[in-house]
């Protein structure tokens, strides 16, 4: 997992509450066990028609939100099932920050273990950064300041030390496990010796 310390980009805007993940990724997508590969169908059926074509007034279709790094989203995103497709959507598409007002819990933890900051903010700093969206401004996400920078004014947001730590140190569930290797392998040669027959062929 990449590590996230800080994040410019200009934000999408994507003003729609209750976003589910079978519309951040439609559920024919899911046969993949793959993380790559599935930014192409993010946002799948608001961002083609029925032939396939781009449907030009989406967000994400537009120049030069087609390479934000930042969605800006509605409450409740990420509600639905539990698919860790959605974040592996975003991620792949190129978003690795989100920012909303409230998220599913699943959705909300799936992000920290694939390298995605879920922020969470009230409506009117939304709207705040929703400006800066539609003047097509960069704005700045310092994790380790846990602050979102925008022309000369400062957001402040709140973050779980230990999920800030995985993401500032790439840390996903698998690297944690192995942080802890040695004690692992201490163990299993206690057990051996205590047990043997445990290990025979």
């Amino acid at each position: 997992m990449k590590k996230f310390t800080s994040l410019k980009s200009i934000p999408a805007y994507l003003p729609i509450v209750n976003i589910d993940t079978d519309m951040i990724i439609p559920k024919q997508f899911l046969k993949t066990i793959k993380r790559t590969g599935l930014g192409k169908n993010l946002f799948h059926e608001m961002r083609y028609d029925d032939d396939g074509k781009n449907i030009d007034n989406f967000i994400l279709n537009k120049s030069p939100y087609n390479n934000s790094k930042i969605l800006i989203a509605g409450n409740n995103f990420g509600c639905g099932s539990s698919r860790e497709h959605a974040p592996w959507a975003l991620l792949d598409f190129g978003i690795t920050c989100v920012i909303s007002s409230s998220y599913a819990d699943i959705f909300y933890n799936n992000c920290f273990k694939n390298g995605i900051l879920p922020i969470i903010l009230d409506e009117e700093k939304i709207k705040e950064l929703a400006e800066y969206s539609k003047r097509k401004e960069e704005i700045e996400i310092n994790l380790k300041e846990e602050k979102i920078l925008f022309g000369n004014n400062e957001l402040k947001f709140k973050i779980d030390p230990f999920k800030k730590k995985c993401l500032i140190e790439g840390l996903d569930d698998i690297a944690l496990s192995l942080e802890k290797s040695s004690h692992i392998n201490e163990f299993e040669k206690k057990v051996k010796s205590a047990r043997p027959w445990i290990f025979n062929d």
